[in-house]
């Protein structure tokens, strides 16, 4: 493969820039720029060693910098790597990639330094996902669970489920294979009991899908009640700023307004909603049929009720068409004379939080609602299926095995549940990457972030 380069840093001012170079010429290349104070040698360093010196283009000194030696295989892409930190400036960092790229290297291309991480061997293609999920990770949480899948976690698990697989099909093939030697019988109950354990360690996996994708692009979350209820209050008391129009004419929000925020731990992609009441107004109508589809998509509705006035047909209707499970009631305007029936609410809602998010008091209490609600029994340690691309390729190998389980209860012979089961161990070697096309492999990386 031909030596790549390119910024690893930010395209932006900073202290320092990074500009790695890797592959069989890495070091060929940085001593036709690079000279060290000390008169040593790019392709004289060992590997984990620094040089200063000045990048140089022909007699001209363009830049002091710190070069940074790892030698293959012991490096992040597995080839001679070459990291160059030079002053953040836009200019200078843009110039030395120039002149590198003049001495014989080509540019990289998105995520290809992680690429060649993968195809040399380096981690896994579910690691080298993750990469980029610690890189947009957003809090604490977001953090854990993708340097778990960095580490190898969903690696791991899916290569428990292979192993089950190569099990059931070596003694398959050895009954096929060898029936005239001392081989065990495969029996169909055998058979039958090993393939529902399967199947449920496949579901159970497939599960943690929601979660993954909950910790990694936040919770979707809709604002819905009648109006004046103080919707776009809490909006805007959650975003800390002025995101929704507040008036007390009703039926301001009429679109649905959008906003992420954090909250403790947790990424709320929040839509604030139309107010739902009857009305002849067709714009505003429109935006209450919004609000109701919304609520059939969000993982997380708060259901806002008005603590200053009775429950009215508008409340219970919002009521008879949320999922509850999935539903905080949020009685608002506590500084406010109170007028709402609090045991209907209590009786019918798990989780309330009592507000005022005019004066912002309160909000802790959602908090903690949402760490009981979306507390994961299986730890980000234990992997997640993190991606759709993963999420398809486990489904289609679950399939497999359901259709190898259905298809021995019917009296099909071995060889067929054979082929189902090499089907089902394919798919989740092309999970993690042991067996994959090239057009999937461009695909992952064409996400990635150039120099990464």
């Amino acid at each position: 493969m031909s030596t790549i380069a390119a910024i690893a840093t930010p395209d932006a001012p900073g202290g320092i820039s990074v500009i790695r170079i890797s592959g069989n010429d890495a070091f060929v290349i940085s001593d036709r720029i690079f000279r060290s104070f000390a008169g040593k040698t790019v392709q004289d360093m060992e590997g984990y060693t620094c040089a200063y010196g000045n990048i140089v283009d022909a007699d001209e000194v363009v830049d002091d910098v710190v070069l940074t030696v790892f030698r293959a295989p012991k490096s992040y892409t597995g080839e001679n790597v070459a990291e160059i930190s030079c002053h953040g400036g836009r200019y200078i960092t843009r110039k030395i990639l120039r002149l590198i790229l003049k001495n014989g290297a080509e540019p990289a291309g998105a995520g290809e330094f992680t690429k060649r991480a993968f195809l040399n061997g380096k981690m896994s293609l579910t690691q080298a996902e993750a990469v980029m999920d610690v890189i947009s990770s957003a809090g604490e949480t977001e953090l854990r669970c993708a340097n778990a899948l960095k580490d190898g976690a969903v690696f791991r698990r899916i290569n428990g489920l292979k192993n089950d697989l190569v099990k059931i099909l070596a003694d398959l093939a050895a009954w096929a294979d060898f029936p005239e030697e001392d081989v065990p019988e495969v029996r169909p109950e055998v058979l039958l009991s090993e393939l529902e354990e399967l199947s449920q360690k496949f579901a159970k996996l497939a599960a943690t899908y929601d979660s993954g994708r909950i910790i990694r692009d936040g919770i979707n979350t809709v604002i819905v009640g009648r109006p004046n209820a103080g919707k776009s209050t809490l909006m805007n008391c959650l975003s800390g700023f002025q995101r929704s129009i507040v008036t007390d004419i009703e039926g301001t929000t009429r679109d649905v307004i959008e906003e992420s925020i954090k909250l403790g731990d947790f990424t709320l992609r929040l839509s604030d909603t139309a107010g739902i009441r009857s009305t002849d107004d067709v714009i505003e109508n429109m935006g209450v049929e919004i609000a109701f589809s919304r609520m059939k998509e969000a993982d997380l509705i708060f259901a806002v009720f008005d603590s200053s006035r009775d429950l009215s047909e508008e409340d219970k209707r919002i009521i008879s068409n949320i999922d509850l499970s999935k539903s905080v009631a949020i009685i608002n305007k506590i500084d406010a004379d109170s007028k709402i029936d609090r045991d209907y609410i209590y009786s019918i809602f798990k989780y309330v939080a009592e507000i005022s998010a005019k004066n912002e008091d309160g909000i802790e209490k959602i908090e903690k609602i949402l760490e009981e609600m979306f507390e994961h029994n299986d730890k980000p340690e234990n992997g997640f299926i993190a991606n759709e691309r993963q999420k398809n390729c486990l489904e289609r190998a679950a399939e497999y095995v359901n259709e190898a389980k259905t298809a021995l209860e019917s009296g099909v012979l071995l060889d067929g549940i054979t082929v189902l089961l090499d089907s089902a161990s394919e798919k989740l070697m092309e999970l993690t990457g042991e067996k994959v096309s090239e057009a999937v492999v461009d695909d992952v990386f064409s996400r990635f972030c150039v120099g990464k």
